[in-house]
Parts: C-alpha cells; sequence; structure tokens
C-alpha cells in the first residue's frame, strides 16, 4: 500500500489536466483531460492501493476513477460493489477500464456475466457480452453458442451502441475460435452489416465481423 493520500492522489491528477486535451477527449464522451500515458505513469508511482482506490472512486470525478481502475485490486471487490460500480461507468473511458481491468479479473467473472447478462441497462448487458467473449476464447465448455449467435441475429443491428460493439464482438470471436461456426457467423455479419463503414485506420483490422473473422483465422493458421 502507499503512502499517498485522497487529497495527495487529486493535487496530482489537478496537475495533469490539460484543457486541449480535455477538449479531445470530451469529443468522445470523456470529461477529463489527461494524457492516459502520463495517468498510468503517476499510477504505477503510487502502485496497488486498494483503499486509495476505494476513496478516489467514491469523488465520482472521471479522472479519479480512471485512476481508482489502475490502483485497485479486483479480487477485493464484493459481487455487489462490483455491480454497483459498473452501472457508475457512463463516460466510456471508464467504462472499458472498468470492464477490462475489474471486471474481467475478478474471480465473480462468470458470476457478474450471469447476472448482469439480461439486464435491461444496455450498458451492464454490454459487460455481459464482453465476459462472454472472454468465455468463447478460453473456455466454451458449457456456453451455448448457436443459442448466442440466435440472440446476436436478432439483437445486433438494433442495439445501443455500447451493446452492439460487444455483442459484435462476441460474434467476430464465435467465428475465430470455432470453425464449426464460422460460416454462420460470417454469414450474419454479411446480412446484417454491422460497422460494415467503420473507419479503419491502415494497418488495423476492421471491427466489420466478416473481415475480422477472416484476417484473424488467416493469421492463426498462415
Amino acid at each position: 500500500m502507499s503512502e499517498m493520500t485522497v487529497d495527495a492522489a487529486l493535487a496530482e491528477l489537478a496537475a495533469l489536466e490539460d484543457p486541449k486535451m480535455r477538449a479531445a477527449n470530451e469529443k468522445r464522451g470523456d470529461d477529463h483531460g489527461m494524457n492516459l500515458s502520463r495517468l498510468r505513469a503517476l499510477a504505477k508511482r503510487i502502485k496497488t492501493d486498494h483503499a486509495l482506490a476505494r476513496e478516489l472512486w467514491a469523488t465520482g470525478d472521471t479522472g479519479s476513477r480512471l485512476l481508482a481502475l489502475l490502483l485497485c485490486t479486483p479480487k477485493a471487490f464484493s459481487a455487489d460493489e462490483l455491480d454497483a460500480m459498473l452501472r457508475e461507468t457512463r463516460a466510456p473511458k471508464v467504462n472499458d477500464w472498468f470492464v477490462n481491468y475489474v471486471a474481467k479479473k475478478t474471480p465473480f467473472a462468470e458470476e457478474m456475466r450471469e447476472r448482469w447478462f439480461d439486464d435491461a441497462d444496455p450498458t451492464v448487458a454490454a459487460a455481459a457480452w464482453a465476459l462472454t467473449t472472454v468465455r468463447v476464447q478460453k473456455d466454451a465448455a458449457g456456453l451455448d453458442l448457436p443459442h448466442l449467435l440466435d440472440l446476436i441475429e436478432r439483437d445486433l443491428a438494433g442495439a445501443a451502441p455500447r451493446l452492439q460493439w460487444s455483442m459484435n464482438e462476441t460474434l467476430a470471436n464465435i467465428g475465430i475460435f470455432h470453425p464449426e461456426l464460422r460460416a454462420r457467423a460470417r454469414d450474419i455479419g454479411v446480412r446484417l452489416q454491422v460497422l460494415a463503414d467503420y473507419p479503419t485506420a491502415p494497418g488495423c483490422t476492421s471491427p466489420f465481423a466478416p473481415i475480422w473473422i477472416d484476417e484473424i483465422v488467416r493469421r492463426r493458421e498462415g
């Protein structure tokens, strides 16, 4: 545990604030003005401190919560705490880091996946699909993959943006990791055309499922 107080951490965060960075981040829905590399450097200097992370999260400030997610110990949160935290992660970057740095690393991951899967809040359901993708990749035993494809085929096109992105990720990974379902996964992507026009930088893989599946399979099998 570090010796840094919450007031000292907040002062460090304030020193990282950059108005130009805030303006750029706000265009993406993130209300903070910090360079994330500098934020990570601060977290590395403080080191893991779950008590401090709890205090920072409680402020409700986006920058403080991002730092909290870098300092916390995922296994120290209860299932109910994880549920409450997820429902507060409205800023896209806070949501992304919570799902990837905490929800995917907690011993409650499968319990939370099942708990969140049919939630009416699309942000919560999106986290369940992100955890489902981990299962698809690493341990699909017990998952009804054809049923997941049924749900994706039915709901993907009309899903809210964050939920749509997570469902599409599951679709692509079913196609990548489960050859017996690859043709169906590709066909769903082709017919629905979700993210077909998503701008993709040179050297990056398109999130359009058929292209994504084909490219990763080529790399894995080539």
